[in-house]
């Protein structure tokens, strides 16, 4: 697929949040993350309505094996590809698998197998999709606007987890699940003529360009060595894995359990949850707005270990009110180290590497910190939360310990 490059020095005439290729990027990833909320309520719907819950919970996990098993390769072919053709040919995949299945399912009921399939494509497609997802910000945008695009991101994401959910339900409350798979697929859709539109930068060939050992196993090696060799790469990237294993657990099943151990209910899950987005949604704002924070490396460090004694206290929450406080904490320094974090490995990483490096993190954060909730309700079940909690922060803080004592981490700063 042609591309119009950009040729012009690496300064952005004008903020990203004022950069028209900037904002249809923004628009057309926006819309393809509220695709995928509601294609993930229209699919636990529909296999709610045709087998069992065990069942049920098998399909919605299907797509977790695919996707941690190919996400190395998936970093390969966004590089070798180039994202913005990846991430179109991804969504035009699920667009299609989507809208297939909704065709199915308008004159019969075929049962589980097609949701499994199509569970199973989101999966393998997910596992090219993310890491061009991560790699295109650095080809529509100067280095020195990153941060801001970090942002920007970030209010995607959280105006999918708002709208996606309604949306989703009013979907299938006017037509069901089929109904609700054809907006999905809709939706998924508007992203592909807004990001052919979207203008990329060029990436100067070197050793990093895809192809140039010839392999993709080569091109893969390549990538792995590019970040075992990198001063604030490596640490970085055991920060990332240690912030998320901590993190996933207590904010996802944790919070369902404290909120049924303290009595709260889902209503007050439900403002748990609430206050967190809110903080996040603020972080992703604050930087969106300021485009750049002074201290990157100190920054990422000094949030991650301020959200985890924030993740720990949260367990000792006396009241609903405290909780939704504390949690809208955990938001606000989560969106904070987030951000920096993916900053960093943007501007640090050599363009050329992107998709390695991207999928790396992302089979970290995707891949493996989900292993922790099954590992943390078992524990929560035995010891109560407060001490799982604790472990949980603690594993978490220690990222941040990790970043700060990687000097060249700490140093690190995001370019001007």
């Amino acid at each position: 697929m042609p591309a119009t490059l950009i040729s012009a020095p690496d300064v952005t005439p004008r903020p990203a949040h004022r950069d028209a290729n900037v904002l249809r990027w923004l628009a057309a990833y926006t819309s393809s993350m509220v695709g995928d909320s509601v294609y993930y309520i229209a699919l636990s719907w529909a296999a709610v309505q045709a087998g069992s819950p065990s069942q049920a919970g098998l399909v919605m996990s299907a797509s977790a094996l695919p996707r941690a098993v190919l996400m190395l390769g998936g970093g390969v072919i966004a590089d070798r590809l180039g994202p913005r053709r990846v991430v179109i040919g991804s969504d035009v995949v699920r667009c299609a698998a989507v809208l297939a299945v909704a065709a199915l399912l308008l004159p019969t009921s075929p049962g589980l197998w097609p949701l499994a399939v199509l569970a199973l494509v989101f999966g393998a497609v997910d596992a090219v999709f993310v890491p061009a997802v991560g790699a295109l910000p650095a080809r529509v945008t100067s280095r020195d606007q990153l941060a801001r695009v970090q942002g920007m991101r970030g209010l995607g994401i959280r105006i999918a987890s708002v709208v996606g959910g309604p949306l989703g339900g009013l979907g299938v409350a006017v037509g069901g699940s089929a109904a609700a798979f054809g907006l999905a697929g809709l939706l998924i859709a508007v992203s592909v003529p807004l990001l052919v539109s979207v203008r990329i930068r060029e990436v100067p060939a070197g050793d990093g360009t895809p192809g140039a050992r010839g392999t993709a196993w080569g091109d893969l090696t390549a990538g792995l060595r590019h970040i075992r060799g990198h001063r604030v790469l490596a640490p970085l990237m055991l920060a990332i894995a240690l912030g998320d294993l901590g993190f996933v657990g207590p904010l996802n099943v944790g919070l369902t359990l404290l909120a049924d151990e303290r009595g709260w209910g889902a209503a007050g899950m439900g403002w748990i949850l609430a206050g967190f987005g809110v903080g996040a949604g603020a972080a992703a704002l604050l930087l969106t707005v300021r485009g750049r924070l002074p201290h990157a490396g100190r920054v990422a460090a000094g949030t991650i270990i301020a959200g985890s004694v924030a993740i720990g206290a949260l367990a000792q929450a006396p009241s609903i009110g405290v909780a939704v406080g504390t949690a809208l904490l955990v938001g606000l320094l989560a969106g904070l180290s987030g951000a920096m974090c993916g900053a960093l490995l943007q501007t640090q990483a050599d363009p050329a590497y992107l998709g390695r490096v991207t999928a790396v993190a992302s089979l970290m954060s995707l891949g493996f910190a989900p292993l922790s909730m099954p590992l943390s309700a078992a524990a929560i079940g035995t010891w109560g939360t407060g001490p799982v909690f604790a472990v949980s922060a603690a594993v978490c803080g220690l990222g941040g310990v990790v970043a700060l004592c990687a000097r060249d981490l700490r140093r690190a700063e995001l370019p001007k």
